[in-house]
């Protein structure tokens, strides 16, 4: 990533954002007018324009909220709906030529042996254009759709990740050789036996024989994402992430978390710099920053503040409904901050604010215009675009608070200063999106621990 951003357009496969409100934009495409591939086709087109590198989506399997007034809501203002991702992928790939494609995907959904086979399925169908970001889910509701009482506690699901995540490098790495196809008709052996191996697992909770049910994919192990900002999430991403979510209020925050999660990638056996550190936001652009400021409290006048409250909530896992604005929170952030629950976002909330001054509800929901920048002119957002990437960051997020409008602003005026700047791609390089974000081969690197269950002939990467 030397010398540039990565750049990936973010949202959720759904009509509304994930507070509720922005689809009441007059701006924004009316829900239904347009055929839903057609619309999802022409944004990844429009990020492809931009030559983003990616196209990635959020998803959830459940609904937020704490208390049946927040779950109406959620249903009200539209949040409940969300298209599966992996699905609609291909069709996306289709209308494209290189952008790639980051999909969510909850260790809670799915058994390790079947999300394999459908990741490589992507991978193939997409000529390696595929990402996987690794969610452990925080809401009880996912839980409970998939036969649970409860959500598990953060650090028994980081471990059912732990599990999870070694069913499927073994799926992935170990069970068929590069060279398992010779697909010869004189002898009438289109794949060699002796090349394809079951992986025989026995865990706490899986036992798969295998094999794998696909020969080795352009990446074999799709690129690797995630999110946690808990002390369990930051240990699996040290071990395991090639991209991390992160957040922070500042740059100067994100560096010493940079520089945390560096330190424990290199006593997991990874290189430091195996990682490309990314922040999430959305984008306002105007011709000066009065306009844009004008646009972002426009976005803002259409937001349902309940809605908002009731997505904090659920992210940091605290129930906030039902307080005033003005509320003081401490006491309620001080059991988050203590359980490690989301604190990245928590510091991305508050830590701006004056340390002798408790914070209140109010300072949580935060207007568009306080959000790391990105409200201003092309080189206002430009500027401290490069202040990010000082303080170690790799990649953005690029969220859209009203679809195309968000997106197309952010390709069309903001993408060719950052271009003129070194800090986005003019064209897209060959290769897989691996090797386009993280700069190296088109396999993990050596020292992954998904590379240990390589056989001979499939070592590869750095």
């Amino acid at each position: 990533m030397a010398g540039r951003l990565s750049f990936h357009a973010f949202t959720e496969l759904g009509w509304t954002d994930g507070e509720g409100g922005a689809w009441r934009d007059p701006s924004l495409v009316p829900p239904r007018t347009v055929p839903e591939l057609e619309f999802w086709a022409g944004l990844a087109r429009t990020a492809e324009r931009g030559c983003l590198d990616s196209f990635f989506f959020a998803d959830a399997m459940g609904m937020g909220g704490f208390t049946p007034t927040d779950r109406e809501r959620e249903v009200r203002d539209g949040r409940l709906i969300l298209w599966d991702p992996a699905v609609a992928i291909p069709a996306l790939a289709a209308a494209t030529e290189h952008i790639g494609f980051l999909f969510t995907s909850s260790i809670l959904q799915e058994h390790p042996f079947t999300f394999a086979r459908k990741a490589s399925t992507l991978d193939h169908f997409t000529n390696g254009r595929v990402g996987w970001n690794i969610v452990t889910s925080y809401s009880p509701n996912v839980a409970r759709n998939f036969g649970m009482a409860d959500l598990p506690p953060r650090e028994e699901r980081y471990r059912w990740a732990e599990e999870y995540v070694d069913v499927a490098y073994r799926l992935w790495e170990g069970s068929w050789e590069e060279d398992a196809v010779v697909a010869d008709a004189r002898s009438g052996v289109y794949v060699d036996p002796g090349k394809v191996h079951p992986i025989d697992y026995a865990g706490e909770r899986y036992r798969v024989q295998g094999p794998h049910l696909t020969y080795a994919t352009p990446q074999r192990t799709p690129l690797l994402v995630q999110a946690g900002g808990s002390p369990a999430g930051r240990a699996f991403a040290a071990r395991h992430a090639e991209m991390q979510f992160i957040t922070a209020p500042d740059p100067e925050t994100a560096a010493k978390d940079i520089a945390a999660v560096r330190r424990l990638a290199a006593r997991a056996g990874r290189s430091p710099d195996d990682i490309c550190f990314t922040i999430s936001t959305g984008f306002v652009v105007g011709s000066t920053e009065a306009e844009a400021r004008r646009k972002a409290e426009e976005l803002d006048s259409h937001a349902d503040f309940a809605g908002k409250v009731a997505a904090v909530s659920t992210s940091i896992g605290v129930d906030l409904t039902g307080l005033e604005p003005d509320a003081p929170v401490a006491e309620l952030l001080a059991g988050a901050r203590s359980s490690g629950g989301m604190s990245g976002v928590l510091k991305s909330l508050i830590g701006s604010l004056p340390a002798d001054r408790p914070p209140t509800l109010r300072d949580l929901i935060r207007p568009r215009g306080d959000r790391h920048g990105g409200v201003g002119t092309p080189e206002q957002i430009a500027d401290q675009l490069e202040r990010w990437q000082a303080a170690g960051v790799g990649g953005v997020a690029v969220g859209m608070d009203v679809r195309p409008g968000s997106l197309t602003d952010f390709v069309d005026h903001v993408v060719p200063l950052l271009q003129q700047r070194g800090l986005a791609q003019r064209e897209y390089a060959p290769g897989t999106l691996r090797q386009r974000v993280m700069g190296y081969g088109d396999r993990l690197p050596d020292r992954h621990p998904a590379a240990g269950y390589r056989r001979p002939a499939a070592s590869g990467g750095r």
